[in-house]
């Protein structure tokens, strides 16, 4: 492949497989439901580096800084032991850096390339994904040090904790599990919200909830045929991630999750003239203990529902089976989730 060619520049599609599927010992991202994200600050220069470390200290916040060799020579070590030290720049310097930086470092910058990728491999280092697009559990962000007093105050906003990426629960190498999944969610996940309409509302750490609107009440619902209905969609990842730190922490997320679609019903144009809220779901017994009025579904529409939902296990590789193995719909008048929700 030529050394020019855009399959090798740092946003080039076969690097960015790579990337996800762990090449080269890549980091991915740690757990679903945990709201840490590893946060990491490449500086270049003395100045970058002094403002850095001048927004995380005023902000009370560690972070993994990503730094040349060069640079590191000239930090005071006393600042850079107060935060991760990773590289960026040829990794031939690695070992050099673990001496500056007295400690060492395991993680590096994106590499710009399939052939720089390879050669952190080959000397134990792990290369940082492409950023996220957004925050979320267990995420690996970067940032720069123009861009950290904006993204802090924004990950406070919504619930996250900044750490070092060393300090991301459950942090580990990629699989080519993660590349296909990524796939999935592009291919499918995506693409449903962008047909239907679906209202994203999971932005905050703890949030489980997205909205469709509907211009008809399917069945079961006791409504007219044409009555203009919202459809309830869990984000899967994240309240399979709560449910695994506690129970009691999933079902408190549930309810402000409800409280945000409450906001979404009065705020939303499309959802102006929804008249009832409904969910189709296997965790149907959280909605009824939140005062939804649940629907036993028709048999050929409850088994179709069980299917999808065992295709978003495997997709997602949950191991841990769900309390319900049947799907209900549940459901409440708009009237009354906003007298309980609004």
């Amino acid at each position: 492949m030529p050394p020019h060619s855009p399959l090798l520049q740092p946003g080039g599609a076969a690097l960015r497989a790579a990337l996800r599927a762990g090449q080269g010992g890549a980091w991915q991202g740690g757990h679903p439901g945990d709201p840490r994200v590893g946060l990491s600050v490449p500086v270049t220069t003395r100045a970058e580096l002094s403002d850095a470390l001048y927004v995380l200290n005023e902000a009370g916040v560690r972070a993994t800084l990503l730094l040349s060799p060069a640079l590191a020579r000239e930090a005071d070590r006393a600042d850079l032991a107060e935060h991760e030290v990773g590289g960026q720049g040829n990794p031939a310097g690695a070992s050099l850096l673990d001496v500056l930086a007295g400690q060492p470092v395991t993680t590096w910058a994106t590499p710009p390339d399939l052939r720089t990728l390879a050669a952190l491999g080959r000397r134990g280092l792990h290369a940082l994904p492409p950023t996220a697009d957004r925050p979320a559990p267990g995420a690996l962000l970067t940032a720069t040090p123009a861009q950290l007093p904006a993204l802090l105050a924004d990950l406070k906003r919504l619930g996250y904790r900044a750490v070092p990426v060393r300090d991301v629960p459950d942090l580990r190498t990629g699989t080519g599990r993660d590349l296909f999944l990524r796939g999935y969610m592009r291919l499918v996940e995506d693409r449903f919200a962008r047909q239907h309409g679906v209202i994203d509302l999971a932005q905050r750490a703890d949030a489980v909830m997205r909205v469709a609107p509907l211009d008809h009440a399917p069945a079961p619902l006791p409504l007219p045929r044409s009555a203009h209905t919202a459809e309830l969609h869990l984000h899967s990842p994240r309240i399979v991630g709560l449910a695994s730190r506690s129970a009691l922490t999933a079902y408190r997320a549930y309810l402000r999750s409800l409280r945000d679609v409450g906001a979404a019903l009065q705020e939303r144009p499309e959802l102006q003239d929804a008249q009832a809220v409904f969910a189709v779901t296997l965790f149907h017994a959280p909605l009824a203990q939140a005062g939804f009025t649940l629907l036993d579904l028709p048999p050929a529409t409850a088994r179709w529902y069980g299917l999808g939902f065992r295709l978003l296990r495997v997709a997602y590789g949950t191991t841990r089976a769900p309390s319900e193995d049947t799907p209900k719909m549940a459901w409440l008048p708009r009237d009354e989730f906003l007298k309980r929700y609004g």
